[in-house]
């Protein structure tokens, strides 16, 4: 038997050299506009980083951190596996060391197709799929026999067999049974095509008879019907025979030769349906959006009531309940359905769904449904619903990387929100979150405050350290940490009132209020208690409403604000009117674009499995365009110059002088309120922080002519010091008699409202009922809401 020695001047217990691996170091990060920032973040901790909106939070957590921990685990697969996944390349950064493995937690709005629902988004639907094809009776087959995904087929044909050295053969049979409703094809709902939307019928279709967007003369998707031949295209499409409109409208897909090409002719009708209706609303673009408003209808499929299931799978039951009926129950009720089913043969998918179903509770959506449609899930709440797989995961020393948490959460909830991050952390993993609530940042571990201002002022750590250190540290966000909104003294009373009567919509009860007009009216309540459905669903748009909601900016890299806000084409009119030239010239998407980069500003280079190269345009040298075209000029300024301004800059430049221009004056004004002053015109828009992007287009609506402005949680994304700037901007268009109805959690905005309308008492179906209707005083002197309680907490009563 051997024994080990040591020196009596040996340490007693040496650390292990594993144990020295404590730390994420970052070291000269400067991705976006990071300014070489160099932190050092504690493992194992709940660490939130805190900043203005734009300072580069994001840029530091998500892009470089969580960016470049998913780098080197695709590339830990084989070079055939990473050609099917996203080329993601490194960081901008000199050392990144001791990350782990992240999850990525964002606001990404979930998956967009139509067929996507909680249920599926979360397997809760495959495994009550499993329990029915189990337990369900009558039984009617395997669990994709009740996937409204997948259809019931059958089939018969012979086929040839190789079998003792010779050909046999023998005729087969075989049969699919799903559980897709047949008639809406698993959608739930079905449409109603307004053919006089698609067409003209006293025009040609050389006159141009199609109305329908992107089918102009003389692009391909005219070509296609004009020269198909199946009828005369100088004919009035209301003197087609029967079966010339037949053909027009509802011909099956066929292959013939168009124009000397040889292409697939397809009806109109199925054509349009394809191409259009098979994609997400919200997925559209406005153009096709409102094309698809105003030609179809979308009603409930009278087949199978919405449910998106045949009649078979209707008919199988446990305990009398379907599983269209289990998906239609709020979740916190199937979860209690689900618990008292007893059946030893399935205990173990039971306690799965069990797990799954509580965790949807105890993350606070148990007012959902499972058969609710994903793409109509808030920003917050699409994030909460990816938490659930996490919540009961076995892995420990992993990254979870948060992009405000809270988003959508009334105070009440936050709590709940800040348990179930604790939680994760004291499983061994590292929390890191983005965040600006002054309760998540009270419970960090360790605290990266970036600053001091937002763009390129912002980029650098002002503060890295504990709560108590960001108190005393002055910083932007250490002075505005303990920031209360006091009541006001006075509010301002009502000029009118906008009535709703027996509102239903969703979980709404019947629900009658009246909207005060021509003040600062906030509706509040717990999430999922009704407030969306009351506004969005109750106040009519149209003429005079002005919705600022937050589904998401899309636009491409060579999007920026000045294209967004329309403010290019003033810009681009004062140029020509100057210069005596086109104002197509003025466009690096249209004339003026550089040859060599088409007005990119940089040319790409696709390194296949690797991540691609950027590089600077050598022609343009990056500023997109033409050499001849920056030789015109408006106020001594080139068109490169003129983008390249701050928001700030251009408002100075175009309120006066010879480069005055008052209709781009007035949208740069709108930018400057919202606090966007410091972008710059010609930033894309895909660098821009989810904060930014929202006043973005808020600003963008405030050019809108309305009297009725409805904003949905305009306080997500902006940092304690933008909530007041925010708080002045609602001040100035109620004082210009404009009235402002705020869907929001954020007790600040609550504090400094005229009158507020409260929702509950609880989510779900304990909720769609109005609780307080009056002055926020009122309700903070009553108590008699959860709102109330935590309001007057806020405001120290």
């Amino acid at each position: 038997m051997s024994m080990t020695t040591r020196t009596d001047d040996a340490p007693l217990s040496a650390p292990h050299a594993a144990d020295s691996h404590e730390l994420i170091r970052v070291h000269g990060a400067r991705e976006n506009n990071l300014r070489n920032v160099t932190v050092e973040i504690p493992k194992r901790r709940l660490t939130v980083f805190t900043g203005v909106s734009g300072s580069g939070k994001s840029s530091l957590v998500f892009d470089t951190i969580a960016a470049e921990s998913q780098r080197l685990i695709n590339e830990t697969y084989s070079a055939f596996v990473q050609g099917f996944m996203p080329t993601l390349a490194r960081p901008d950064v000199d050392v990144l060391d001791g990350l782990t493995t992240a999850i990525i937690v964002d606001q990404q709005r979930m998956g967009a197709d139509p067929r996507s629902t909680v249920g599926t988004a979360t397997d809760a639907n495959a495994m009550l799929r499993i329990l029915f094809s189990r337990l369900g009776t009558p039984h009617i087959g395997s669990p994709k026999a009740f996937s409204f995904n997948v259809a019931s087929i059958s089939g018969a044909g012979a086929v040839t067999l190789e079998r003792g050295g010779k050909q046999v053969r023998e005729r087969r049979e075989f049969s699919v049974t799903g559980g897709m409703c047949p008639r809406c094809e698993g959608r739930g709902t079905v449409t109603d095509i307004d053919l006089t939307q698609l067409y003209d019928a006293d025009k040609s279709l050389n006159e141009g008879a199609l109305t329908i967007p992107g089918y102009k003369p003389g692009g391909w998707n005219h070509r296609l019907y004009t020269e198909s031949g199946l009828y005369d295209p100088d004919q009035p499409v209301r003197t087609f025979t029967q079966a010339q409109l037949d053909d027009f409208l509802y011909r099956e897909p066929t292959r013939m030769k168009i124009a000397g090409i040889n292409m697939t002719y397809e009806g109109l009708v199925p054509r349009i349906q394809k191409s259009m209706l098979a994609k997400d609303r919200e997925a559209m673009q406005p153009h096709i959006r409102e094309f698809v408003d105003r030609a179809v209808t979308f009603t409930t499929c009278p087949d199978c009531a919405g449910t998106r299931l045949g009649e078979a799978a209707r008919s199988s039951k446990i305990k009398g309940i379907s599983i269209a009926d289990a998906c239609a129950m709020q979740i916190s009720d199937l979860a209690e359905w689900v618990r008292e089913l007893a059946e030893p043969s399935v205990a173990p998918l039971l306690a799965s769904l069990r797990d799954t179903l509580d965790s949807f509770v105890e993350i606070g959506l148990g007012y959902l449904s499972l058969d609710r449609p994903a793409g109509t899930l808030s920003g917050g709440e699409a994030q909460r619903t990816k938490m659930i797989r996490h919540l009961g995961s076995s892995l420990t020393d992993v990254t979870y990387v948060f992009d405000e948490p809270t988003a959508g959460l009334h105070p009440h909830d936050i709590r709940r929100m800040n348990d179930l991050l604790l939680r994760l952390r004291d499983k061994g993993n590292t929390v890191l979150v983005v965040e600006h609530k002054p309760e998540v940042i009270a419970i960090a571990d360790h605290v990266v405050d970036l600053g001091p201002g937002a763009g390129t002022a912002g980029g650098t750590v002002c503060f890295e350290g504990t709560v108590a250190g960001l108190r005393a540290a002055r910083t932007l966000t250490g002075r505005h940490l303990d920031d209360r909104a006091a009541l006001k003294d006075t509010v301002r009373e009502p000029s009118g009132a906008l009535e709703i009567r027996g509102a239903t919509t969703h979980n709404l009860k019947g629900v009658d209020v009246d909207i005060p007009l021509g003040v600062l009216t906030v509706v509040t309540g717990v999430a999922g208690s009704g407030k969306s459905s009351l506004v969005h669903g109750s106040v009519p748009a149209g003429a005079g409403v002005v919705f600022v909601d937050q589904t998401p900016i899309r636009g491409s890299r060579r999007s920026n604000p000045a294209t967004y806000t329309g403010l290019l084409e003033p810009v681009r009119k004062a140029f020509a009117k100057a210069n005596g030239v086109k104002p197509a010239l003025f466009s690096a998407n249209s004339e003026g674009a550089c040859p060599a980069c088409n007005g990119a500003g940089v040319v790409y280079t696709d390194l296949a499995i690797m991540a691609g190269v950027a590089t600077t345009c050598e022609e343009c040298e990056g500023r997109r365009f033409d050499a001849s075209v920056l030789e015109y000029r408006l106020g001594g300024r080139d068109i490169s110059e003129v983008l390249a301004m701050t928001v700030e800059q251009a408002e100075e430049f175009f309120g006066g002088g010879d480069g005055r221009t008052p209709a781009a004056h007035r949208i740069l004004r709108n930018l400057a309120d919202v606090g966007l002053g410091y972008l710059t015109l010609g930033q894309p828009l895909t660098t821009l922080s989810g904060g930014e992007r929202q006043r973005l287009k808020l600003a963008t609506h405030m050019t809108e002519k309305g009297g009725i402005y409805v904003l949905d949680e305009p306080t997500t994304g902006l940092h304690l010091a933008d909530v007041e700037q925010l708080l002045g901007l609602l001040d100035r268009l109620v004082d210009a008699g404009k009235s402002v109805i705020v869907i929001e959690h954020h007790q600040a905005v609550m504090a400094h409202a005229d009158r507020i309308i409260d929702l509950g008492p609880g989510a779900g179906h304990d909720g769609g009922r109005i609780v307080f209707e009056g002055t926020p005083a009122e309700l903070v002197a009553a108590r008699s809401t959860i709102t109330g309680e935590h309001l007057a907490e806020y405001v120290g009563r």
